[in-house]
């Protein structure tokens, strides 16, 4: 049998150890290097071999408090429920109800595989005569006749657009996995992906995106052909039409009516539409009542796999986005997060082309309209900053800046919840209840108390919510022009100050480089910080070359009087990376200014402290308040940045790195190792075009590294 590699590249063994029962050769998979681009929550499988064992981790054992009356064989003792009879108890007061489907949703109302599965009104848990064709499909569609496949007898039910109390009573009904949770919301499994795959993400390379898109090396966009694209295509569409019935979400993206785009989501979970109702803006009854047809269709068929001898194909999982088509197939992996950030991918094309920016950020405003954008990858602490009780939540990823000021992109929150705890995050731990998806987390099996700082199943635990669980949070989701640009940096070397103010130059070179660490449980095998560059704070998402997104936040911020900030919510007092012996040859590398990630795997983990939260707390509430353009500044040696001599609430000694290194040679020669990155990073974007001007100006590459 072959063997199925999840992230890796194959290749096809000679000789008879590797062939097959079948006569063909037998598929080796070999891990695959890294590209160099911090892909946010990608992830490992799960640590489980089956999927029993799967659903042994989701829960932790213990006996009922009460004694269950009248169990035969233990009298007066205490005994537990089978999960059978328990499902069995659940599922009693449950209703099964199908929405009837409007007459709005034409466009997949199809016997072909052309257009996706064929609709039908009714409940198909009631055996009742099939019903004709022609009584529910539009008579300006083309019905083929009933000899055209075995298929063509069979009808599939949508169920359109649910609600959360409806979904619910699907996924427990029908998804082993999932539970209601003490909080009241639903505990679901993503099956053997806990992460994004960000190497079996596929774009389909035609006349349409062959000048737009970034390709090439660090680029994330890996191609295919419109060929491989349709057999992937309706490899998921015959899955869909296969099954008794499919879920369908019509809903919007962007809180701007202007420029706000129509998705559709086709999928096979009741996880997978609570998801999107949960991240996607909700339309109103008239709204939907008047949808038409959608701007961009996506068909999750993750729990198939695709065809692994397909041309293009690594692995039995494959993402691929065709842009001239406005279509997106999921195969392989039911991991919802691919939904989401392949919809964020698109607004990363569609935007730019109406003169909008998108942007990997969150976003807030202060009482008096103060708007601020924070930029950073998972884990840098965009979520929680962006998150203050004292200022209107706009967003907390995905947001768009066009003339007519900042809104977000989405209808939702996507919160890691590994160590969430009340005291820490009470907004995201409020925001837990009914309604909320709750990813891969482990719960007790009679409480169902959530445990969040186990990681049995994964590191990459997630709730996903309406944004309106959020107390502060602004409906509608939009805002005046931003004042505040805040780059939040993870440096795992522990050398940047705490708080630089930039000036337009600085903002660029920062914004393009998208220095931080990937944070562990994010990506396969990362236990510990490690150093690494993610261009707009977001290379995995974003479609054009990095430079046209930064011209455009130039020009904006520029316009609009926007002050640049980089936060650096990583280590100080020394590296996370300190204390270490680095091998010659990858000294000498790093100093020349090698692209290297360094990994704790050559380090004692530890010698420097994480920045208090506190701290970075006070620092933003400075930035808003506006009293760090009037302080004091002075500059950094190697990076030139601008930093203040006091910030309120914050010891002055540690806004200067090197005043809290022990070791000022080590600060020093880990000072110039960083720079070296940087400029070696660099080198991949500095012969590119941007705007009228052709290459770089010479400005930006000097607002880098200097020695």
């Amino acid at each position: 049998m072959a063997t199925n590699g999840s992230n890796g590249e194959f290749s096809f063994g000679n000789g008879a150890a590797t062939a097959a029962k079948n006569g063909l050769p037998k598929i080796e998979t070999h891990p695959k290097k890294s590209a160099g681009v911090c892909h946010d929550d990608s992830g490992p499988t799960v640590k489980a071999q089956t999927i029993d064992e799967l659903h042994s981790l989701q829960k932790k054992r213990s006996a009922p408090t009460t004694p269950i009356k009248g169990t035969p064989g233990t009298p007066g003792a205490l005994s537990t429920v089978s999960e059978e009879d328990r499902q069995k108890q659940q599922l009693q007061s449950i209703r099964y109800k199908v929405l009837k489907l409007q007459h709005g949703t034409a466009s997949l109302a199809s016997l072909t595989r052309e257009t996706g599965p064929k609709l039908v009104r009714g409940d198909p848990a009631k055996k009742s005569e099939t019903p004709k064709a022609h009584s529910h499909v539009p008579s300006h569609y083309h019905v083929p006749t009933i000899g055209v496949s075995d298929s063509s007898l069979k009808f599939t039910h949508v169920l359109y657009n649910l609600s959360p109390a409806e979904l619910y009573e699907q996924a427990i009904q029908s998804e082993k996995g999932s539970f209601i949770t003490s909080s009241g919301a639903l505990a679901t499994l993503s099956g053997a992906k806990t992460g994004r795959a960000p190497r079996d993400k596929r774009v389909v390379r035609d006349a349409t995106t062959e000048d737009d898109l970034w390709w090439g090396k660090g680029s994330p966009n890996i191609e295919m052909d419109e060929h491989t694209f349709m057999v992937n295509r309706e490899r998921a569409v015959d899955y869909l039409n296969s099954l008794d019935k499919v879920f369908v979400n019509d809903q919007f993206l962007n809180w701007d009516p202007q420029n706000r785009i129509k998705v559709r989501i086709v999928s096979a979970r009741a996880y997978h539409s609570l998801f999107m109702h949960n991240m996607c803006i909700r339309p109103t009854p008239e709204e939907l009542e008047n949808f038409g047809t959608p701007d961009f269709t996506i068909y999750n068929a993750g729990q198939f796999p695709c065809n692994r001898y397909t041309h293009y194909m690594t692995s039995s999982t494959s993402i691929d986005l065709n842009l001239a088509r406005r279509e997106m197939v999921i195969l392989g992996t039911q991991y919802a997060g691919e939904m989401k950030k392949g919809l964020f991918g698109v607004m990363h094309y569609l935007m730019p082309k109406r003169q909008i920016l998108s942007l990997h950020s969150g976003c807030n405003m202060g009482k008096d309209g103060d708007v601020a954008l924070f930029f950073g990858l998972s884990g840098t602490g965009k979520t929680t900053l962006s998150t203050d009780h004292n200022r209107y939540l706009i967003g907390d990823d995905e947001h768009c800046w066009s003339d007519n000021g900042v809104s977000n992109i989405e209808g939702g929150c996507y919160a890691k919840c590994i160590d969430l705890s009340r005291e820490k995050e009470p907004d995201i731990w409020n925001a837990i209840k009914f309604g909320t998806v709750l990813e891969n987390v482990v719960f007790d099996e009679h409480t169902r108390e959530v445990d969040y700082s186990d990681n049995s199943v994964t590191e990459n635990t997630r709730a996903a919510y309406p944004i309106e669980y959020i107390p502060n949070a602004k409906i509608p989701c939009v805002g005046p022009q931003p004042k505040n640009v805040i780059l939040l940096a993870c440096d795992a070397f522990g050398v940047l100050p705490p708080v630089s103010k930039l000036n337009l130059a600085q903002t660029m070179y920062h914004f393009i480089s998208g220095y931080t660490a990937i944070v562990a449980g994010t990506e396969d095998g990362i236990k510990e910080p490690t150093a690494t560059f993610s261009a707009c704070f977001g290379a995995a998402f974003i479609m054009l070359h990095p430079t046209k997104y930064a011209a455009m936040l130039a020009e904006k911020m520029k316009k609009h009087g926007a002050t640049g900030w980089l936060v650096n919510t990583g280590w100080s007092g020394g590296s996370s990376v300190g204390g270490f012996k680095v091998p010659p040859l990858l000294h000498i590398a790093i100093y020349l200014g090698a692209s290297v990630s360094v990994s704790s795997n050559f380090c004692s983990y530890g010698s420097g402290s994480r920045m208090k939260l506190a701290y970075t707390r006070k620092i933003i509430d400075a930035i808003h308040s506006g009293s760090l353009l009037d302080a004091e500044y002075k500059k950094t040696e190697v990076f030139g940045l601008e930093i203040p001599t006091a910030v309120e609430g914050v010891p002055s000694e540690i806004l200067d790195p090197v005043n809290i290194w022990a070791d000022k040679k080590a600060y020093k020669e880990t000072l110039l190792k960083l720079g070296g990155m940087f400029k070696k990073n660099f080198g991949t974007f500095t012969n590119y075009k941007i705007g009228t001007e052709g290459n770089l100006t010479e400005e930006i590459l000097a607002a880098g590294p200097n020695f």
